[in-house]
């Protein structure tokens, strides 16, 4: 065993770039020679390494150590184990900690501590010690299956929805990197929000009863967007009586039908990519068709199609403002295409809702900021004519039909005491409307 602490050390520092290879080699041959003595002893006493990294491995390792003896002490009542796996160690009790905490995101990294997100900002979790690279490896050994090992292992990532009973569901990544292999989890609230209880504009509700055209939710990463995206669809869920499919990557939020009949499919279960789900879908009589991610030109140019055909589609981009996201809708597409693709969208296209998720001043939370855009004969005018620089003011001006611009939203709430002024800067497009 002592040997393998050893092994560790080594492999560890070469791995940092802590220790060079002739470094690694020569402390081998060294230890070699000293039967019992310690890497970490030897690297800090020939001052390869710093006192702090070494106490940092002597930690990794007496929580190794911790962690063995409890796996023992535990080994009568436990049911399994595989060689990579500790009984002592399972991502659930990470889980089940974050939602007691109220956080959005679980990360468990090697050599660190988890952390969580919680109101938009990453904490370290304290009540839990530093992870090794084998405990982490361990963590993801006691939950992933054969399909989804052989994934990370081949292509160094896997994306899932992990499902916890009596717990909830989680959007789950794993992957490989160069310290060891990470897991990072996305709770999903089990309930699934009304748009009232989102606190999203009543004039938003409008774009649930269009039978066709295209809808975009767009936003960063943790922005929100399959939330509010997830509020729509439940409201054609109780509205109206329609076929909804929806095509996702994974699948996070379970829709039970109420008026509707809902078929969701899961992108690398149930369908090789949002291209060919999509154009399945097309042949299976739906009415209204949520598409996960618009990623590439074919997705796109298909999600087009079908707001064309007689099709409600609703949508995803990773934009900011709807100026940008018509601007990356039509960039996709070769220069030859794009005057036909303007006028397309510029009759399809049924409205954009921009968003994004600010950290509160109370620091309990964060508010919803938006940018909302309906399509008008002025709007389908500056797509056609490719002039979305003129979309703002467009906007500014059909504020009674429920448009707003995401400084707006960020004025307002920071004229409410809700946000601050370093929050609203650094998040607005033109700052001189906050500096007045």
């Amino acid at each position: 065993m002592f040997a393998e602490y050893n092994d560790y050390v080594l492999n560890s520092s070469r791995q940092l770039g802590w220790i060079t290879e002739d470094q690694e080699k020569s402390t081998r041959y060294a230890l070699d020679s000293l039967p019992g003595a310690s890497a970490i002893d030897y690297l800090e006493e020939q001052q390869i390494l710093s006192s702090l990294q070494c106490e940092q491995f002597r930690k990794i390792i007496l929580d190794s150590i911790q962690s063995q003896k409890e796996s023992q002490k535990n080994s009568s009542t436990s049911t399994s184990s595989s060689p990579h796996t500790s009984p002592s160690l399972h991502v659930n009790q990470y889980l089940e900690y974050g939602i007691q905490k109220g956080a959005s995101d679980i990360h468990l990294s090697p050599f660190s501590r988890p952390s969580m997100r919680h109101s938009g900002g990453l904490q370290f979790i304290e009540e839990f010690p530093v992870l090794s690279p084998s405990d982490t490896e361990a963590l993801a050994h006691g939950f992933l299956d054969e399909e989804q090992l052989k994934s990370v292992h081949e292509n160094g990532s896997v994306e899932f929805s992990y499902r916890v009973p009596g717990m909830t569901r989680f959007r789950t990544s794993v992957v490989r990197q160069r310290r060891g292999w990470e897991i990072v989890f996305r709770i999903i609230n089990p309930k699934i929000k009304t748009m009232d209880e989102l606190g999203l504009p009543e004039e938003l509700k409008i774009l649930t009863q269009y039978h066709n055209g295209l809808v975009l939710v767009t936003g960063s990463v943790g922005s929100g967007k399959s939330t509010t995206l997830a509020a729509m669809v439940e409201e054609i869920n109780r509205e109206r009586s329609d076929h909804i499919i929806t095509l996702e990557d994974p699948i996070e939020y379970v829709f039970e039908a109420k008026k509707c009949q809902i078929s969701q499919r899961e992108v690398g279960t149930h369908t090789r990519s949002f291209a060919s789900s999509l154009r399945a879908a097309l042949r299976e009589d739906p009415d209204v068709i949520m598409v996960g991610e618009m990623r590439d030109l074919e997705t796109i140019s298909l999600a087009i199609t079908a707001s064309e055909t007689g099709h409600l589609v609703l949508g995803t981009l990773h934009t900011s403002t709807a100026a940008r996201t018509l601007d990356r809708l039509l960039d996709v597409f070769p220069i030859e295409q794009q005057a036909q693709i303007r006028t397309m969208v510029s009759e399809s296209i049924r409205g954009i809702v921009c968003q994004q998720l600010v950290p509160r001043t109370d620091g309990n939370g964060r508010e919803l900021a938006l940018e909302v855009m309906f399509n008008n004969p002025a709007v389908a005018n500056v797509i056609r004519d490719s002039k979305t620089f003129m979309l703002p003011g467009i906007m500014q001006t059909g504020r009674k039909q429920g448009m707003r611009l995401m400084d707006d939203s960020l004025k307002d709430l920071l004229d409410q005491g809700k946000i601050t002024i370093n929050e609203a800067m650094v998040r607005c497009e033109n700052q001189k409307t906050f500096m007045l």
